[in-house]
């Protein structure tokens, strides 16, 4: 029996997309953290847009790279506790259940893992246009 869309799994290419999208933010840091699309789909009534959702996971220590998203992007912390910061904005500690938003033309300056011994996690939801990458490296 086929699944309804909105709990179809993303298939072989997305995974793929996404893991080359982490190798190239979380990679360039040395410490990968763990992205996961758990869905992507068009907008009705917003031609052109599409949102998609992904999971990410940092381990003790992880810290990103200097990106932007060509997005706009609402996060929120599952576990853990994240460090976040775009250019223009104020350092801010994000504990679980408490939430943060990247506007399209931000930059992200600080993104990390505030702790040494424990995990972080948090889902985010980017509306973007439709087959834009996810994030972008800034040098």
């Amino acid at each position: 029996m086929r699944r309804p869309d909105t709990l179809r799994r993303p298939t072989g290419w997305a995974k793929l997309i996404v893991t080359a999208c982490a190798v190239v933010l979380f990679g360039a840091a040395g410490n990968a953290a763990t992205v996961s699309e758990l869905q992507s789909r068009a907008l009705d009534g917003i031609p052109g847009k599409e949102g998609t959702m992904i999971l990410v996971e940092y381990a003790p220590g992880d810290v990103d790279p200097i990106h932007r998203h060509d997005a706009s992007v609402f996060l929120y912390v599952l576990e853990g506790t994240i460090i976040m910061q775009v250019e223009g904005g104020k350092l801010v500690t994000l504990h679980p259940g408490e939430t943060y938003f990247e506007g399209r033309n931000d930059v992200h300056i600080v993104g990390r893992n505030a702790s040494q011994t424990k995990s972080a996690k948090f889902v985010a939801v980017l509306v973007k246009d439709q087959g834009a990458p996810i994030l972008m490296p800034v040098k």
